[in-house]
């Protein structure tokens, strides 16, 4: 596929009402027969063990020491918004293999069959206690989270979108960095999401960025960083290279705690730390502000 071809001018963007799927049909994997010992969930932290509906009804964050789970972008969404409502963005975008790398397109098709995402974000309008606004989630479960021109594209459109309706835009962020299946067109999206980011503040806009476990690599260098007003929640990873990584960079040991949500609250980085019970919360405060203020 030509350049010419990857970058051919898209259909004009429009949101698309979608029935929100239950908990019961949204996509499972099913690839193994389900065991006893399934119905139960180890916390990685504290290594205690809970029913996984117990776990679940707490929003998927440990109920002894606060661990907070990954879940799924769906599941964020529907968790956030006003009795689960939300229309999907419509965004397509033609698959690329620019280094015809094997196997890439099947690796695609299978995690899009098993998340029921078509790529690593999904887009969509929906209300907050009554505050309509654009929501973009990430899923570390497809591919972690990477950006490739998708995702790029996706996030732009989002952008592009909050800024025709004049609606605020909410970001979540959660990636392992550029998509190296795609070579340096990935590495670009940096630089396509950060113009968007521009245009949308120079218009007025209000970004609010939350950053999940992990936001790393390109995304934290290009729109994760963006925001207006920069939430997280806690204990995430955030940073361009991992700590490892950096140690042997500079031949010296990190602070405890280094790259942490806890630690760029301090050191500034962060606006707030906020526990996932209290996100919803958080964002309709937010959000009110702003309507208030815009008046």
């Amino acid at each position: 596929m030509s350049l010419k071809e990857l970058f051919k001018k898209k259909d004009e963007t429009e949101a698309e009402a979608v029935t929100p799927a239950s908990e019961e049909t949204a996509p499972k994997d099913t690839t193994s027969e389900k065991k006893p010992e399934e119905d139960e969930i180890t916390c990685p932290k504290c290594k205690q063990i809970f029913p996984k509906k117990t776990v679940k009804d707490n929003l998927y964050v440990c109920p002894a020491c606060g661990y907070h789970f990954v879940i799924s972008a769906e599941r964020r969404v529907r968790k956030l918004v006003d009795d689960g409502n939300f229309k999907l963005l419509k965004c397509k975008v033609a698959f690329a293999n620019p280094l015809e790398n094997p196997d890439y397109e099947d690796k695609i098709h299978a995690l899009q069959e098993k998340t029921g995402l078509d790529e690593a974000v999904l887009t969509c309008v929906g209300k907050i206690e009554g505050n309509e606004a654009v929501i973009a989630v990430m899923s570390s479960k497809f591919l972690m989270g990477s950006m490739g021109i998708a995702v790029g594209e996706k996030v732009t459109n989002a952008f592009e979108y909050a800024d025709r309706k004049k609606l605020p835009i909410i970001i979540f962020t959660a990636s392992g960095g550029a998509r190296m299946q795609e070579g340096i067109l990935s590495l670009m999206q940096m630089a396509k999401t950060s113009a968007a980011v521009e245009r949308f503040s120079k218009h007025g806009g209000l970004y609010i960025s939350v950053l999940t476990h992990p936001t790393t690599g390109g995304v934290t260098a290009s729109f994760a960083t963006l925001g207006d007003i920069t939430l997280a929640e806690p204990e995430a990873l955030i940073g361009f290279a991992g700590p490892r990584v950096i140690e042997q960079t500079i031949g010296q040991k990190l602070p405890e705690g280094f790259q942490r949500s806890e630690f760029m609250e301090e050191h500034g980085f962060v606006d707030q730390v906020v526990p996932r019970e209290k996100m919803r919360e958080t964002l309709a405060q937010i959000l009110r502000l702003h309507a208030k203020r815009g008046k």
